[in-house]
């Protein structure tokens, strides 16, 4: 079975950080780019950044760099999201999903939602004033 599951997530001041993971299993990493997208309350879903299983490429929406990183480790099929600099507007629930590595590639930003094949479970962080 093809499985993802984000986690990491938690409450935190402003200023602080959070390291959210996504465990994969079931596919072959180095064809897929893994996506995390976060949805806030009231908000539509929103892609923040991907990473390319086969050559470590990343994308990141303009409102998260310099802040987000993200990262694989591909022998253990886990991508990592750091977020630093946390602030009480990156609330939200934040999701990982897979796509395949050719449309990241043609889209050279995190393709749309819909063209994402697999979704985990979401997970919370909340950040306080």
């Amino acid at each position: 079975d093809v499985q993802l599951q984000a986690s990491g997530g938690g409450s935190v001041q402003a200023g602080g950080s959070l390291r959210l993971s996504c465990a994969a299993s079931g596919f072959t990493f180095d064809d897929h780019a893994v996506g995390w997208f976060r949805q806030a309350p009231g908000k539509e879903r929103e892609g923040v950044s991907c990473i390319s299983g086969r050559d470590g490429t990343t994308y990141y929406t303009d409102s998260v760099k310099g802040r987000f990183t993200v990262s694989a480790n591909s022998a253990k099929n886990t991508v990592f999201l750091q977020i630093d600099s946390l602030n009480p507007e990156d609330t939200a629930v934040y999701y990982c999903a897979i796509v395949g590595v050719t449309t990241f590639q043609a889209f050279g930003v995190i393709p749309p939602a819909n063209y994402f094949g697999l979704w985990g479970r979401g997970t919370l962080v909340t950040v306080s004033s």
